[in-house]
């Protein structure tokens, strides 16, 4: 099967500046914050699937993996306990790529990241489509620590970095939206931070990336 490499793309201004979305401030750092225990993950028995709302069920081994073709991606990226960081590096597998492994369910409109550990977190299917997320295996040139979601976490940057699931371990197709474990306590369910959307008391009508910057 052919792969397509749409390159990466992120919401940021059209300009191409980095700027702060509403209420943010700007660190170096990148700090680590966990609902529950770090994930020590195995190697030997990780694997990560595709599976609900799909014709053809796939799931692919570390080493399997690692096989598939990588990029570099660069993004900004923006927590919802108010923190931002600029041009972040990291190397992985774009979504585009894995989804050319799997023929999807017309109905397959949404998605569950599910991870080791047993997080959750929902998100539309087209917020991952056309560039807009990747599964980070590297960050600063070295394979991602379990801190950070090692040894692979989903990223979506241009949603509150809630949404980039650490120790990944799947996504769900699905027809209907569902809340992952933040949402069902309270928080929003799309999780913009361009309109501020922390809780689900923010929320108006989810509008998916239109606006991109090509990195």
């Amino acid at each position: 099967m052919a792969f397509i490499n749409k390159g990466f793309q992120a919401k940021r201004p059209t300009d191409g500046a980095h700027k702060l979305p509403p209420g943010q401030y700007e660190t170096k750092d990148f700090p680590v914050l966990t609902a529950g225990p770090t994930p020590r993950i195995n190697l030997a028995n990780w694997e990560f699937r595709l599976e609900g709302a799909v014709e053809n069920p796939v799931k692919w081994s570390w080493n399997e993996f690692n096989a598939l073709p990588q990029q570099s991606f660069n993004p900004d990226i923006h927590c919802v306990t108010k923190w931002s960081k600029f041009d972040t590096k990291w190397r992985g597998v774009s979504l585009d790529t894995l989804l050319e492994h799997v023929q999807l369910k017309p109905e397959a409109q949404f998605v569950m990241a599910f991870s080791y550990g047993g997080y959750t977190t929902n998100l539309p299917l087209a917020d991952l489509r056309d560039g807009k997320a990747f599964i980070g295996l590297e960050y600063e040139g070295k394979p991602l620590t379990a801190e950070h979601g090692g040894p692979a976490r989903l990223v979506v940057p241009h949603l509150y970095f809630w949404k980039s699931a650490k120790w990944v371990q799947g996504l769900r197709f699905m027809a209907q939206d569902e809340p992952g474990f933040w949402e069902d306590a309270g928080y929003s369910m799309y999780g913009d931070p361009w309109k501020e959307q922390r809780y689900g008391t923010d929320d108006d009508e989810p509008e998916t990336s239109t606006t991109s910057f090509r990195l």
